[in-house]
């Protein structure tokens, strides 16, 4: 089950993304080559404990109407381009909500996400160091 999604109204594909990830996070390929917790559930791309400051980065186009969360197509972030299962990225990493720094390759969220398209789980990386 997976997805191709294009961000058209921003304009936006995966190939045409300079990368936001540092290289003192996971390997890039983690998350790069995923995408199911972007594509999981309208839900989880909520609000919490952001900063005014923090939301006003987040480009308007991709906050839902509500001002709660992010905008979403059916189940999938409206920052999240690329096939899930093969090559994402999120238009706004940097700038991303806390929910999403929180969902970390290989937790209990990235599994539930990762079983939902079918993909394999991943060990439980949310200690990795980068030397």
């Amino acid at each position: 089950m997976v997805q191709r999604h294009r961000s058209v109204r921003l304009e936006l594909s995966v190939d045409s993304m300079a990368p936001q990830r540092s290289d003192a996070c996971l390997p890039i390929g983690v998350c790069n080559s995923c995408g199911a917790c972007c594509s999981y559930s309208r839900d989880w791309p909520r609000f919490t404990m952001e900063s005014e400051d923090d939301l006003n980065r987040i480009p308007s186009e991709l906050v839902d109407d509500s001002l709660n969360g992010m905008r979403c197509h059916e189940d999938r972030c409206a920052a999240l381009v690329g096939e899930v299962g093969v090559k994402t990225d999120c238009v706004i990493y940097g700038q991303r909500p806390d929910v999403c720094r929180a969902c970390e390759p290989g937790d209990a969220a990235c599994r539930i996400a990762r079983d939902r398209f079918g993909l394999s789980r991943l060990l439980n990386l949310a200690h990795f160091e980068t030397t």
